[in-house]
């Protein structure tokens, strides 16, 4: 009995000790770094090869999913709401609400930097902080050019129009263009054409070309109608091509309210007067159309086509630089 005793208090001892042994070993804590382990804990011989392993056997790494969802889709709705509020009837209507969207954004990507910069200051690996400010910073300069840029080939005239008045039948040989200075749109009487004979271009890198808008056969007391183009008047006849010219039911003028542009309209009317011995006391300017409300119709498609065409090249391009992001910091252990 006594034997027996003492063996079971032997395998009793035995089986304490592997179970302390066990504790201590589950103990000690996964990392890629020996910096995370106690001081006081010795994790065994074969630990000091595995510590300096990235990945151990039978352990991964779990995906930062709000940061890449957020990375996806924060950037592409900052790059959305610039280039709509930049584009559209918001910057026409309340610019001062525009622009104030434009400087929040601007603040946005100079807290990012802050906050990225802080994180690397922690963490020697950049990660999503730094990146999610690269596309945010990315996001609102896109957005203000694509914005800026569809307002004033589309959108800006577009709206001017909805402001100006529509004059129907408008007979250029009885009516002055003092008579007509808040057009937008004129709709000629019958027999109103483009005269050919007196057309005229400015060159100016560009040329601006210029052809009078004429009722009858006779010579009017001011040729202040003018159909007008750019670039459509250089070929070797030197004949006036620009809008619809040859169109036999246009007989319709929309105005053409680029300042810019205009100036060199005027030089080009200026050079006519001289050539042809005419006057235009209050010269307007329009593009020869059909219909006019087609052409500002148009216009506003074109804007909106950028619109979604621009949202969609941005969000592929950011989508792609998620996942060349996600596949980089995989390499150096950081999701």
């Amino acid at each position: 009995l006594l034997a027996f005793s003492r063996r079971d208090g032997l395998l009793q001892a035995c089986r304490n000790e592997e179970y302390r042994s066990s504790e201590k070993t589950m103990a000690v804590p996964y990392s890629t770094f020996n910096a995370g382990l106690p001081e006081k804990l010795d994790p065994g011989p074969g630990y000091a090869q595995q510590s300096n392993l990235t990945w151990l056997p039978g352990k991964r790494r779990r995906l930062n999913a709000v940061a890449i969802i957020a990375n996806i889709f924060v950037p592409t709705a900052v790059f959305a709401t610039l280039f709509y509020v930049l584009a559209f009837h918001v910057r026409y209507q309340q610019p001062q609400v525009a622009w104030g969207l434009l400087v929040v954004g601007l603040i946005a990507v100079v807290i990012s930097f802050a906050v990225a910069r802080l994180d690397k200051t922690r963490d020697s690996q950049p990660m999503w902080h730094t990146f999610f400010a690269i596309m945010l910073s990315m996001a609102v300069l896109c957005g203000a050019i694509c914005g800026d840029y569809v307002f004033k080939h589309f959108m800006e005239a577009s709206l001017d129009f909805k402001n100006l008045n529509s004059y129907p039948a408008v007979n250029p040989a009885k009516q002055r263009g003092q008579q007509l200075m808040d057009a937008g749109r004129v709709y000629f009487s019958s027999n109103t054409k483009v005269d050919q004979k007196l057309s005229m271009g400015f060159q100016d890198y560009s040329e601006y070309c210029v052809a009078p808008i004429v009722n009858g056969a006779g010579q009017l007391a001011s040729y202040d109608f003018w159909a007008v183009g750019v670039d459509c008047c250089n070929n070797p006849e030197h004949e006036f091509r620009c809008g619809e010219y040859n169109n036999p039911h246009a007989a319709s003028g929309l105005r053409h309210l680029d300042e810019g542009q205009r100036k060199f309209f005027r030089l080009a009317v200026q050079q006519a007067e001289a050539a042809y011995g005419i006057k235009a006391d209050h010269p307007l300017f329009f593009t020869w159309t059909q219909d006019p409300l087609a052409v500002v119709a148009s216009q506003v498609d074109a804007a909106w086509k950028n619109f979604f065409m621009g949202i969609f090249c941005f969000f592929s391009l950011n989508l792609l630089g998620v996942g060349m992001a996600v596949l980089g910091f995989s390499r150096i252990g950081h999701f």
